[in-house]
């Protein structure tokens, strides 16, 4: 029998539950009407800004006009961000160091740096080098707050009238924005940061601060930095005391240093300063008849025919090296570098013959290039194929995939690591890593090959397979501890290049196999002495002893594959003639970089091709035009000097042999500073006189040569034949 007090208590709360769902549905009810009758009254109050016709059109415009410009707002904030890092601590700070270069025999080859004391304020600097260069570079930069639009404006239509670019868009803050803080690559993200830090330039400085700080800091060829360091070496005077033409040649030298130059092209230089006198008078500076005396008696300047060519790039790197120091006391200082300016200028002359002749055909405008002795004194450095257009070192600031030349790292991790040998089996069939599925450059696969063949041929499933076994993870490992410096992220196509590495990186890492084994980091100088000749640092003492990351077995088995690339495999046109090399190609998805790295028993060099902002070449890989540049080097390089064997792999031409016909050349010259030896006999040389001597030899009314003695290059038996190998040209 239910209890009726139990059955009570229920029926109260289930009344309870009934109330508490009336008052839920009716307040929802409720506040239904209270916002439909609040979003009727806000209807009925906006059609008040009903417009129609054109008006709505104007208004609507006006409206996503203010959305857009909101969103706009805060992209433009966020890349802001980036530029106003570079502002950060003592901007000002460029040049503590007054630093003279020695080349490695011991001759002045440039400055770098900026003497205390030695800048002309403002106000004594010329009134017509001042109009000169504002009618030049930027006629409104009194008027504008950074970013002159009315300048670019009017630049873009000058160019549109001539059909060629005559005018640049950038004011002058612009320009001096590029100059302390970014580099000269042509890149979206370089012209947001610069347009920015303009602004910034100009929010925390003066015009007259801006102006002057341009006008010290601009580079304007042979290696000077400024208007006044300039008029020291194209006149022999200060900038206080130049004429209005001296005045129109230093204002003219900003478009492009390289091109117009005085002490290169002297006639293009005053042509140039014509046309700035012609700017003057169009920008209302001066009239006519005030021009006319410098137009009838152009600037001269000094003689400077040897100081054309300096190595600027490497300068750069170098005095960046001395500042890393931190060295104290006296900021005057002598370092005694390790360029080789012959080695350099066989550099520069390789590159720029191979561009003129091929880069228009491949697509490609830029090469860097450093060389190095094996254990990191670097010989070369090119950083560009003009220094005066583009003071951005290629070769130690730019990030590029290496491409297959990346390959030498996993090969040496799996055979230090794994025991893999030269003649290890491995499978060339497909394989995919998740969606990734890597293809060989011929489209097919070979099968089981020996891992020579693999590297050899550059075949890319192999290396996959390899960094499998031993882990990504070691093989970052691997290459970090052989000179490379940059982030080595553990993605799939790593062990392919996916990862970015510079010039001088993939040369120290290669620099590993050439001397056996040691670690080369690079350097740049030898000594460092103050202006009195206090030696303040001594590389023999001070720097740290080299230190082991390959063993011998390691470095034999990489030398012997590596050694058989430049004979039969992707890189056959870097081979030396009458001198072992090894080496390898690199090239790109999409053909944006192509490489080769290859090294003797003396040099190592790696020469990068490709274009700045990344765009593809046409089709150009590492085994032509790269491998072309680097036979044209190492072969200057090798000329008169004493062949050394790449470490347990057999010499192509014998010790005996070449030690007859070649001079010794020492590491270093005397610190008295001698000039490089002459050159003698090469090996090929030798070679050939051997193969006329057999010919004569076998003619029968000829007399032998018998009496030439043994020391003669002609009575040198057991020469290996030189043949000309065939120039196959299928590369990766």
């Amino acid at each position: 029998m239910r209890d009726p007090f139990q059955n009570q208590g229920r029926r109260r709360r289930t009344v309870r539950l009934i109330d508490i769902d009336a008052w839920v549905d009716s307040s929802l009810f409720r506040l239904g009407r209270f916002i439909s009758g609040q979003a009727e009254a806000f209807s009925l109050f906006m059609r008040r800004f009903r417009v129609t016709g054109v008006k709505r059109g104007v208004s609507e415009v006006a409206g996503d006009a203010l959305t857009l410009g909101t969103g706009g707002l805060v992209v433009l904030m966020m890349l802001a961000l980036p530029a106003w890092e570079a502002t950060r601590g003592d901007w000002r700070a460029v040049g503590e160091y007054s630093v003279t270069f020695l080349d490695r025999y011991g001759n002045e080859i440039g400055k770098r740096g900026v003497k205390r004391n030695e800048t002309v304020p403002l106000d004594e600097m010329p009134d017509h080098l001042i109009k000169a260069v504002l009618a030049t570079e930027d006629r409104r930069f009194y008027q504008h707050f950074g970013i002159d639009p009315m300048g670019t404006l009017r630049a873009l239509g000058e160019n549109v009238r001539a059909n060629s670019v005559v005018q640049g868009g950038s004011s002058l803050s612009q320009q001096l924005a590029k100059n302390l803080f970014l580099s000269n690559e042509r890149t979206i993200e370089r012209k947001i940061k610069e347009a920015f830090l303009a602004l910034w330039l100009e929010a925390n400085l003066s015009k007259d601060e801006i102006l002057k700080l341009y006008l010290d800091r601009a580079y304007m060829g042979g290696g000077n930095f400024g208007v006044d360091a300039s008029s020291e070496f194209y006149f022999g005077k200060s900038v206080k005391d130049v004429n209005l033409a001296e005045a129109a040649l230093l204002a003219g030298l900003f478009k492009a240093p390289a091109r117009y130059a005085p002490h290169i092209n002297l006639p293009a230089a005053r042509a140039r300063a014509n046309e700035v006198l012609s700017n003057m008078v169009q920008a209302g500076f001066l009239t006519e008849g005030q021009v006319i005396g410098a137009r009838r008696n152009p600037a001269d300047v000094i003689d400077r025919a040897g100081a054309a060519g300096s190595p600027d790039y490497f300068m750069d790197w170098a005095y960046e090296e001395v500042k890393r120091l931190r060295l104290g006391g006296d900021r005057s200082l002598i370092v005694r570098s390790t360029v080789d300016l012959g080695m350099q200028k066989a550099a520069e002359e390789a590159v720029e013959t191979v561009m003129r002749e091929h880069g228009d055909q491949y697509g490609v405008k830029q090469a860097a290039v450093v060389a190095m002795d094996v254990d990191g004194a670097v010989r070369v450095m090119v950083g560009g194929r003009d220094y005066g257009e583009s003071q951005f070192n290629r070769a130690t600031d730019a990030l590029r995939q290496p491409g297959s030349s990346f390959k030498v790292y996993v090969y040496a991790a799996a055979i230090m690591l794994k025991g893999y040998t030269p003649e290890s089996v491995v499978r060339d069939a497909p394989i995919c890593l998740g969606n990734w599925c890597p293809r060989n450059y011929s489209g097919g696969y070979s099968g089981a090959v020996t891992l020579t063949t693999a590297l050899v041929k550059s075949i890319n499933t192999v290396p996959v397979r390899l960094a499998n076994d031993v882990t990504r993870a070691k093989v970052i490992e691997v290459g970090h501890a052989m000179g490379l410096t940059t982030e080595l992220p553990s993605s799939s196509s790593l062990p392919l290049g996916a990862a970015e590495v510079t010039v001088l990186d993939q040369a120290a890492g290669y620099s590993v196999f050439a001397n056996g084994g040691y670690k080369a980091t690079p350097y740049a100088f030898t000594q460092i002495m103050t202006a009195t000749g206090e030696v303040i640092y001594d590389r023999r003492q001070d720097a740290p002893e080299p230190q082991r990351v390959l063993d011998d077995t390691t470095v034999t088995a990489m030398n012997g594959m590596l050694s058989q690339v430049p004979e039969w495999g992707t890189g056959r046109r870097a081979k030396l003639e009458g001198i072992r090399t090894a080496g390898k190609t690199g090239t790109t998805s999409a053909y944006r970089d192509a490489w080769f790295v290859g090294y003797t028993g003396n040099y190592t060099a790696a020469v990068w091709m490709g274009n700045d902002g990344y765009a593809p070449t046409r089709r150009l890989t590492g085994g032509v035009l790269p491998a072309t540049i680097w036979n044209k080097l190492m072969t200057f390089a090798h000329t008169g000097i004493n062949i050394k064997p790449i470490p347990f792999v057999e010499p192509e031409v014998p010790a005996e042999a070449n030690a007859e016909n070649v001079a010794e050349v020492p590491a270093e010259a005397p610190e008295t500073g001698a000039a490089a030896p002459a050159s003698v006999l090469t090996a090929l040389t030798t070679t050939r006189l051997i193969q006329i001597e057999k010919l004569l030899r076998s003619a029968p009314r000829l007399q032998p040569l018998a009496d030439l003695g043994p020391a003669s290059p002609l009575a040198v038996a057991g020469t290996p034949d030189a043949g000309d190998p065939s120039r196959d040209t299928q590369t990766r």
